[in-house]
């Protein structure tokens, strides 16, 4: 059972891209200056990381993505959450679960945010670099590498 009001240590990462193998980054509220695609995590333990993919795009860009649209890279990451993110999760948790997805967006829609300050595309070489998180900077170099 999960506690009330604590987040669950499973998460999604959805890299969006358009069709100039540009990436979407979001510059998050809180705090300030933490470039990221778009992630969240699961909102109950029976949500399906696909579904929790699609709500969270919509949610964090307005986006409503068909599901033929998003591609489940069938692939997930274990990291050790932030110390100072902790309390969001229950007693002793740490670790986090994350699945990787990605779409391609056209780079004229309107982007709504809810839970960021700014957007930006920037090539996938400049936006590896400036996202804060290993994994982010991972999908990002893994997903520009071309089919080998």
């Amino acid at each position: 059972m999960q506690p009330e009001n604590k987040k669950i240590p499973i998460s999604v990462l959805v890299l969006l891209h358009n069709e100039r193998g540009e990436v979407l980054l979001l510059n998050r509220l809180q705090p300030t200056g933490f470039w990221q695609s778009v992630t969240g995590s699961l909102d109950s333990w029976d949500e399906p990381p696909f579904q929790a993919a699609l709500r969270e795009v919509h949610e964090e860009t307005g986006i409503l993505l068909p599901e033929n649209a998003l591609r489940d890279w069938h692939f997930c990451t274990e990291y050790e959450i932030y110390a100072h993110w902790r309390h969001r999760y229950a007693d002793g948790v740490t670790r986090n679960t994350e699945h990787w997805f990605s779409a391609q967006i056209d780079s004229g829609c309107e982007i709504v945010l809810s839970e960021h300050s700014e957007c930006e595309w920037l090539p996938a070489n400049a936006a590896a670099e400036k996202v804060f998180s290993l994994s982010n900077r991972e999908i990002i170099l893994q997903w520009s590498q071309p089919e080998k």
